[in-house]
């Protein structure tokens, strides 16, 4: 089998055309050059998840704009909720996306070639912290007990730890990070836990792997540690994450700069250094 490819976009706040997030971002355009930053790919993914906060408010017409930004994708697009969606608009606005369910939390598990897509909710409905309840919990440990034999990615909007930007962990995983982490830990086919929710790319121990932020296709959250940083968002680079599996190996995550740049040229010219 070829190297299997998932694609993590996260966190492209898409308003209804015209309207700015916060007063002062057009989203749309950004999501759309990180789409086509993905089309640019030298080998397409196998297939794409987007880890929560899809749309600003969660709003028909947010996500009927998604929905046309999404569609130059040519591969399976799996959505999986952040605060700053509604599952129930979630589900009318995208009723061909069997896996989203018909009610209760939107949690689905898929094969992506070789690797199973394992997602979580942990949106807690009229707040911007996340949760991970015994139920949700429960499911996801029956769920790996399904997939001993295969390398399993598990996706989730709220990221299960501590970043050290204290605006952002105030509204961070506020139950069911440390029994995620047991069950993390008894499963040793789970490769990677992949999040949202903090528009850059962190990486932490967890679990005996690793879990990650990546990235928005737009704003980026500002990198402050200090205790009383004031929650504040930055035009950084935009990106979004590729994840590789090759047959037998292990998983290799590349945080990917979204838009177009020059290049590639060699490093050499006819087997020369460039002087």
């Amino acid at each position: 089998m070829t190297t299997t490819l998932l694609l993590q976009l996260s966190d492209p706040h898409i308003r209804e055309p015209g309207r700015l997030a916060y007063g002062r971002i057009n989203t749309a355009p950004y999501l759309a050059e990180a789409v086509a930053s993905v089309n640019r790919l030298p080998q397409a993914p196998h297939a794409a998840v987007i880890t929560g906060d899809l749309t600003d408010f969660g709003r028909a017409a947010e996500y009927e704009h998604l929905r046309a930004l999404l569609t130059p994708l040519n591969m399976p697009v799996y959505l999986l909720p952040g605060n700053h969606d509604s599952r129930e608009q979630m589900r009318a606005s995208f009723p061909q996306h069997h896996y989203l369910g018909s009610e209760g939390f939107i949690q689905y598990s898929v094969p992506v070639g070789g690797m199973q897509l394992i997602a979580l909710d942990t949106v807690v409905p009229g707040a911007s912290e996340g949760s991970l309840c015994t139920e949700r919990l429960q499911w996801l440990e029956e769920e790996l007990a399904r997939h001993t034999s295969r390398s399993v990615v598990i996706a989730m909007h709220h990221p299960p730890f501590r970043t050290l930007i204290g605006h952002m962990d105030d509204i961070g995983l506020r139950e069911g990070a440390d029994a995620l982490e047991a069950i993390v830990a008894r499963h040793p086919q789970v490769e990677r836990v992949i999040c949202g929710h903090l528009h850059r790319a962190i990486q932490v121990r967890f679990g005996g792997t690793i879990a990650a932020t990546v990235p928005s296709p737009a704003h980026q959250v500002r990198l402050d540690l200090a205790p009383n940083a004031a929650s504040a968002w930055m035009l950084e680079p935009p990106g979004f994450a590729l994840h590789a599996l090759p047959a037998g190996g292990r998983l290799v995550s590349h945080t990917v700069a979204s838009g177009q740049y020059a290049g590639p040229y060699p490093f050499h010219d006819g087997g020369q250094l460039i002087d």
